[in-house]
């Protein structure tokens, strides 16, 4: 699993939807998520809190953790199915550890309130994300294919200390 921060909230230009965009902590991947309006209203006033004269959906789970003696130990995107992703909410309350499907969008809403971290699983990242820095990519490309070109078989074989 990498652990990604949101990095904030865009508007796609084709479809004028909202996007969620979480990065991984070398800020080289970038994950795009389209969300909704609310979601995506949800997620900016998580990011420059305010107090509202009442509390939000998602403020309201977080009071409700709270008020249960709960804990939002992490959020997961665990999975990317027909352009679908799927989260879940992992809560311990004492010593049991339940995990609740949630969208995407909610789970990073609540994680935000709740200061907790957010992880995706790497198959979506590797599926999903786009590349932020493609100059660093590429000079890491390259040391890697020097490191290939100055190693040996030879190398990898384990040298007798003569005290055996």
């Amino acid at each position: 699993m990498i652990e990604m921060k949101v990095a904030g909230i865009a508007v796609d230009a084709v479809s004028h939807n909202p996007i969620v965009l979480l990065r991984d902590g070398t800020q080289r991947r970038a994950l795009p998520i389209w969300i909704g309006e609310s979601e995506a209203k949800a997620i900016v006033m998580a990011l420059d809190p305010k107090s509202s004269a009442r509390p939000m959906t998602h403020d309201l789970f977080v009071s409700l953790f709270g008020a249960l003696s709960a804990k939002l130990e992490r959020v997961v995107i665990h999975s990317l199915k027909n352009s679908t992703f799927y989260a879940i909410l992992t809560v311990k309350v004492g010593e049991v550890k339940k995990e609740i499907d949630a969208r995407p969008s909610d789970a990073i809403a609540i994680a935000l309130r709740a200061g907790c971290p957010i992880w995706v699983m790497e198959e979506v990242v590797v599926e999903a994300s786009i590349p932020v820095d493609q100059a660093a990519d590429e000079a890491e490309r390259r040391a890697f294919r020097e490191f290939l070109e100055d190693i040996a078989p030879s190398d990898f074989v384990e040298k007798s200390s003569g005290n055996s």
